[in-house]
Parts: C-alpha cells; structure tokens; sequence
C-alpha cells in the first residue's frame, strides 16, 4: 500500500491512501526538501481484481436500513465519493479506505451464475434484493464487465425484484431489462443526487455522472415506465444542505416519485479522510461544516446507533428533517405505495429438469 502525496489528483477523491485501522504500522510522509516548487503530475490508474467470494447475497439486520438482501457486484468504487460509507470495507482487504478504494476495484465475474444457484435454493424465500447497497452497481469500469448486467437478466428470469441504487446515467443502457421488469412491479431505481452544483459534483464524486445527466436518466427510466427515487444524499451542513428542496424539486420535475436523503455519515477512516478533501477544496467553510455536523452528533464526528446515525439529532438535525418534509408533501413525494411485486418469482427451468405434464 503506497502512500501518496497529500494533493487533490485529477478523478480521484481522496487525498491520501491513509492507513486502515488493521495495519500494526502507520505511513507518514517527510518532505526532504528536494521535491520544493515542483508540479505534482502524478496519477493514480484503477486496477481491476477478481472476488472469488463463493456467495453473493448479502444479509442485513440492520433495523432503520429497508432491505435485508443485497448484490454489490464490485468491491471498491471507482466513483471516489469522499463521504462514501463503504470505504471502510477495503480495510478488510488489508488495503487504504483512501485511494486505494477507488482505485483497487475487486469484480465479482461470477456473481450471476452465484445469485441463480442461490435463488434457487429451497430455503430461500423471496423479497426485494437491493443491487449496489454498498458500492455502485454502474460505476465506470461496468461499461466493459457487465456484470450488473447479468445480475439484472437472472432476476428478470426469476421474476426477482430488485431496488437499484446508483449515481450513474449508465442505468439506461439496461433499459431494455428495466422496462419490461418494471411492467410486473419487479424494479425501481433510486438515483443519488448529493448537489446540482457541477463543480462541487466534480470534486466530490469525480468520475460519478453528473447531476445533470443523472436528472436527465431519471426523466427516461420514468417515460419508459421504470418508478424512480431522488436520494439527496448526503446532506452535509455547511455545504450542500441549502440544496436539498432544490433537488427534490429537480427530481419530481424529471418524475420521480418517491424520495429519501440521509445525513452525512463519518465512520472509522471516513472521518480523517473527509476532513482531509474538505480542508483542501473549501478551506473557509471546513471549521463550519466539521462544527454543524458535531452539533447534529451530540459533539462527535459520527455516531453509530441505530436510527439516529441516518438523520443525526439536534436543532440542525431536525430542521433538516422539517424542511425534507415539507418539501416533500408539496411536491408529492412519497406520496404511492412504493412495494415491489414478490408474488410472482418462479426458478426457470434448469438444465436437466424433468418437465410436468400440467
């Protein structure tokens, strides 16, 4: 795990690849002096690795998180969203929740054959799986491995419903999967949209869509017939939080009907790391933004309980809650019934099934 220098680079979010909290060792850098005055043109290229994880399906019980299933296809995100709650998880892994995680990307190949093995298991009974809980589903590197793809024809196959989450214009190249499976009630898509503010977007989630386009993917899934979500997520106080009623506006002009934001979440590494990008990109806010979101965590960073650790506590907390409320009550979000069809899942047949007479 090589340590980089502590400077913005060109696509990437992090500023450093700071140790992870299982490394017995920590990595400082030393300037020498003999680098003074020189141009950083250093870049930092995405390597794509093999999962061989044995499962796909993912468990949780966690109480304030609305699913219990979930498929992520690819370990690490090549979006490089700073504020993103998985970058932990490449700790793991012995490598940095830094750069490494937006540049280490781990491919599950097999992830399709694996959800049709479980899928048809006995014991399994079926509910909404969600695809790309942890890390997005449609980031850049899918355009070649397709393996959402194929993840998305067996659920079809089953009559599987599936809740895609994602911050990518990219969805729309599976229209042709989606529309058919949103006719039977089987798929909704929640599109992330954190900020309308292209710039503030470049520098935040850098290689991720932008807002425009992900707005623009969100008025095509819904024309085709595919039920679309706005997740304005995450609020940060201090630096995103003025936009919220404009987003939600945007996304029910481009047809959205249901919405959801959550408060910006700093756990283990996150913490350092967002602090890090945000006294390097807004210097003069960075003291107030830290200070806003200590007043929504009882005077820490983050706190991790259940139910709190999604909308925070306290006067600023709770105003945010207010104004996400009203805005959507006028707007008409979360207005319909939101359940996806589980009525109709069936295993196609395998090969080598004996076939009924009825």
């Amino acid at each position: 795990m090589d340590e980089i220098p502590r400077q913005a680079l060109k696509g990437r979010g992090a500023i450093s690849n700071m140790t992870s909290r299982y490394e017995r060792e920590a990595r400082v850098l030393a300037d020498d002096g003999w680098g003074e005055n020189e141009a950083v043109t250093e870049t930092v290229p995405t390597q794509v690795f093999d999962d061989t994880a044995r499962s796909v399906l993912s468990k949780n019980t966690s109480p304030d998180v609305i699913f219990e299933r979930s498929v992520n296809p690819y370990r690490g995100c090549e979006h490089a969203c700073i504020y993103c709650f998985a970058r932990p998880t490449h700790a793991y892994l012995g490598l940095s929740p830094g750069l490494d995680f937006e540049t280490k990307i781990f491919r599950k190949a097999r992830a399709a054959e694996l959800l049709a093995v479980e899928l048809r298991a006995k014991s399994y009974r079926c509910q909404p799986l969600a695809l790309g809980a942890n890390t997005d589903p449609y980031q850049p590197i899918e355009r070649e491995q397709r393996i959402t793809r194929a993840v998305l024809e067996v659920c079809r196959d089953f009559n599987q419903p599936v809740m895609i989450i994602t911050k990518s214009a990219l969805v729309l190249r599976d229209l042709d999967i989606l529309a058919p499976m949103a006719a039977k009630g089987l798929v909704n898509v929640a599109l992330s949209v954190t900020t309308l503010d292209r710039d503030l977007a470049r520098r935040m989630e850098p290689r991720a869509s932008t807002p425009q386009r992900r707005l623009a993917a969100m008025r095509e899934l819904t024309a085709a017939g595919v039920p679309g979500a706005v997740l304005a997520s995450p609020m940060i106080p201090g630096l995103n939080d003025h936009e919220l009623e404009a987003i939600l506006t945007a996304a029910a002009e481009a047809g959205a009907t249901q919405a959801n934001y959550i408060l910006l979440r700093l756990p283990l590494e996150i913490a350092d790391l967002f602090e890090e990008w945000l006294r390097e990109h807004a210097p003069n806010r960075a003291d107030r933004v830290l200070s806003l979101i200590r007043q929504c965590r009882e005077g820490e960073l983050y706190q991790s309980q259940f139910g709190s650790r999604m909308k925070g506590s306290g006067p600023v907390a709770e105003l945010l809650s207010r104004r996400f409320k009203l805005a959507c009550r006028r707007l008409g979000l979360n207005a319909r019934d939101a359940a996806l069809n589980c009525a109709d899942f069936r295993p196609p047949p395998a090969r080598g099934d004996q076939l009924t007479m009825f």
